[in-house]
Order: structure tokens, then C-alpha cells, then sequence
């Protein structure tokens, strides 16, 4: 496995400076944003002439990879929501969000195959949330389904055209965000080859689910792992639960995520389970934690992962036997 870094950390630092601090730290891939109006990547761009390969050229000076193309924001509008919630991401109508949502999907699919990238993460999205419970329209989970089915199924036809997979990432308020949503999800596409999972441990701590039974369960449809933490805060976790409202940084959260190591997941389980299944891609490195600077999680985050990941596997038991 590589450890890699998802460079929208420092969308206000120009590209090529990131990569030079990367490199090195160590890091050896970057993950990429896709989105409209990043300063890091123009999708629409860097599809013609040359563009692709200059970006290539800069990163192989530097020892690095592109793991993934990230457009999260843009994948959320297929399924929504569709109000001002988004409006942020594209301000238009309902239709008007899906149309550019799906368009803007398939053109970073588009850049992928560019640079030659396999995979692209992201979001599904979810028009409402709250329809995982029955009432007051208990049909409402299953129709948002079939939209899935639809929609998505549209966008991975031109994602198989392209040659890249699309790695969800679970995640609240997503119609995907669990291990028996994941599995769903699968089945409801089929067991199309595009569709696979961004597995990220601290969206799954988040909501109280074992980790190590989404590697296994899911093996084989795990694309792309995102190195972030959670910390469940014991203290407050049973005055607020593990799903608070309020600022990220307020004292009283049940919940805040964190710099790998500084959190609640268990790190050696997860790369034991990752090993197990067979990943050997990268663990791309994305910081979202509230109580240090970036340059403290891109130091301290590469010097946790680096020495448990496990560089071969067992080569099975040789006794000797001795007269």
C-alpha cells in the first residue's frame, strides 16, 4: 500500500508546491479535486492538448501518483438534496441540478481516463435522509432507489466507456452510508463492475459501525481508502450522542474527527483487514481535523501510517525437522 494525500487540504497553496511538500514527507500519490472552480484541477482542461501530460510529467519529477479524482459536491446533486442545501454547489432547479451534476460526473470520469487514473471518488447523494425511516411515507427509501438505479446507472455506462470505476464514498445523508446500504447498492446496480466504495473509517465510526465488517464484507468492491479518523469523545458522547449539532470545535461534541492514530479507529484491524482482501492501493490521507494545523496532520499522519503497513505477505509456515 502507498499513503497518499488528498490535496484539497490546500486548495489556497498552488499545486506544485503541494506536491513538493508531499513528496517530501513521503507521501507518494495524491488524490486529486474535480469540482467546478478548484484551483488544483480543471477538468474541462485538462483534457485537451497537452494539458494531461504536463500535469503527469510534474508529478513523476516528484514520485508521485494520482490515486483518485475526488468530486463529492458535484455527485451529491444527482440524488440531491435539490434545495438551498446545494444551491451552493449549482443554483437552479431540481432538474437543472441533476442535469449538471450528471454532466459534471461524466466529465470528470473524462479527465480520469486523461491521466489515466482508474478511479474516480465521490458522492451518490441523497434527497432526503430522513426516509430511512417508514413514515410518514414508508415507500419513500425504495423510490430514491430506483432514481439511483436511473441516474447513476446513465453516468457508470459513460464511466465504463472511459475505462474508470466510481468509488461512493458511505457516508450521513447519503443513500449509501452503511454496510447493508453498501451491499444494496451492489445489488440494485447489478454487480456492475464501475461501482465499487471509497472506504473511509471515520464516516463509518460516525455512526457506530464496525469497520473491519465493511472491509470484509465488501471485499473486492473497495477502490480507494480514505486515512481519516474519528474520535468517539467518551466524555460527552452519552450527553450529545455520537451525531451533535454546533460547531465543529465546540468542547461538548460527541464526535469530531481526527488525524489518524488520534481517534477511535482501530488502524492495525483496518490494514490487516485491507491486506487480507487483497487492497494494495493507496490510503489517501485527508485532513478534517479541528484541533491542530494541517502541517501537524500531514507530518504526524505519515509518520503513524508508514511503519504498520504491512510490506509482505505470510509466506506460510516451513518446519524443519531435525534427526
Amino acid at each position: 500500500m502507498k499513503i497518499g494525500l488528498f490535496t484539497a487540504t490546500y486548495l489556497d497553496t498552488k499545486l506544485e508546491e503541494v506536491c513538493t511538500m508531499a513528496a517530501g514527507l513521503g507521501y507518494e500519490a495524491v488524490e486529486m479535486p474535480a469540482f467546478a472552480g478548484n484551483p488544483h484541477l480543471d477538468i474541462e482542461q485538462i483534457v485537451k492538448g497537452s494539458n494531461a501530460k504536463g500535469l503527469l510529467s510534474m508529478l513523476k519529477e516528484r514520485g508521485l501518483i494520482i490515486s483518485a479524482l475526488a468530486n463529492h459536491p458535484e455527485g451529491q446533486i444527482v440524488l440531491g438534496p435539490y434545495g438551498k442545501d446545494t444551491d451552493a454547489i449549482f443554483k437552479g432547479t431540481k432538474e437543472e441540478k441533476i442535469a449538471f451534476g450528471t454532466e459534471r460526473m461524466i466529465k470528470t470520469a473524462q479527465a480520469a481516463h486523461a491521466l489515466g487514473v482508474p478511479v474516480v471518488t465521490g458522492f451518490i447523494g441523497c434527497e432526503n435522509f430522513g426516509r430511512f425511516f417508514p413514515w410518514p411515507y414508508a415507500k419513500g427509501w425504495a423510490d430514491m432507489e430506483q432514481e439511483f438505479v436511473e441516474r447513476w446507472g446513465k453516468i457508470l455506462d459513460k464511466f465504463a466507456e472511459y475505462g474508470v470505476k466510481f468509488a461512493h464514498e458511505p457516508h450521513p445523508n447519503q443513500l449509501v452510508y452503511d454496510v447493508d446500504t453498501a451491499l444494496r447498492a451492489v445489488e440494485l446496480l447489478g454487480g456492475r463492475k464501475e461501482f465499487g466504495f471509497n472506504f473511509d473509517p471515520a464516516n463509518l465510526i460516525y455512526l457506530d459501525i464496525n469497520v473491519e465488517n465493511f472491509i470484509d464484507q465488501l471485499k473486492g468492491r473497495i477502490f480507494h481508502v480514505h486515512a481519516k479518523d474519528g474520535e468517539v469523545v467518551d466524555h460527552n458522547v452519552k450527553r450529545s450522542g455520537r451525531i451533535p449539532q454546533g460547531d465543529w470545535q465546540r468542547l461538548g461534541r460527541g464526535f469530531r474527527f481526527r488525524i489518524p492514530g488520534w481517534g477511535s479507529v482501530p488502524w492495525k484491524k483496518v490494514i490487516t483487514e485491507l491486506s487480507l482482501i487483497g487492497y494494495d492501493y493507496v490510503m489517501s490521507y485527508e485532513h478534517e481535523d479541528v484541533t491542530m494545523s494541517r502541517r501537524d496532520g500531514i507530518t504526524k499522519t505519515i509518520a503513524f501510517l508508514k511503519p504498520l503497513l504491512i510490506d509482505k505477505p505470510y509466506e506460510g509456515r516451513h518446519d524443519v525437522l531435525f534427526a
